[in-house]
């Protein structure tokens, strides 16, 4: 038997055991029932429930969750198409998803696999700066792959650039107040200084 401070009381018999426990108003615990005789604890046994349950909960709010989001693109895709979906590569790149990119080839668009590759590259070129390729272009099928992955190192090293303040955004409207002669009169109309 063990006391609730961690000394050892020595085998004793079980309602002896009981009635120790009952004078702390605290639980008596078997903590070893293979071992011969079977070990018991003095304890509060919620208070170890409650900490073993912080413990754990801890434990798991520091395990990062890591999901794979994908994205898919055509070889044919417009360039406003093409940089809203590139946007939000970077945004799940940023909360720091991997982001697995398919290139979707249909009919003979899979005979120019050098379409897809050059797109792939270009989105790897705008995200180099906070993510890195993890697997890179493979042709399966008449789909081609990639996956991009957060890069912590890279995006330790880059520093955020501070936001503009209300007075600097403002400044170029309040020139164009100071100098109202430099583009005329609101209405349109033509003044003549005679």
């Amino acid at each position: 038997m063990i006391a609730a401070d961690g000394a050892q009381l020595g085998i004793k018999p079980l309602p002896e055991a009981l009635n120790l426990a009952r004078e702390l108003e605290l639980d008596l615990v078997e903590v070893a029932d293979q071992a011969s005789p079977p070990v018991c604890r003095i304890m509060d046994y919620g208070k170890y429930k409650y900490e073993a349950a912080q413990r754990a909960k801890e434990s798991r709010k520091k395990a990062s969750q890591v999901t794979v989001k994908e994205m898919k693109y055509r070889p044919k895709i417009s360039g406003g198409d093409f940089d809203t979906k590139t946007r939000k590569v970077e945004a799940f790149l940023q909360e720091g998803h991997k982001v697995k990119i398919t290139i979707m080839f249909r009919g003979r668009e899979v005979t120019h696999p050098d379409l897809g590759r050059k797109i792939l590259d270009n989105i790897a070129e705008r995200v180099d700066d906070f993510a890195k390729v993890e697997a890179y272009p493979r042709l399966d099928g008449r789909n081609m792959t990639m996956v991009l992955g957060p890069d912590k190192t890279k995006r330790a090293k880059k520093k955020p650039a501070p936001a503009p303040t209300q007075s600097a955004a403002s400044q170029p409207a309040a020139e164009a107040v100071a100098d109202p002669g430099a583009t005329g009169p609101a209405d349109g109309s033509q003044s003549n200084p005679s």
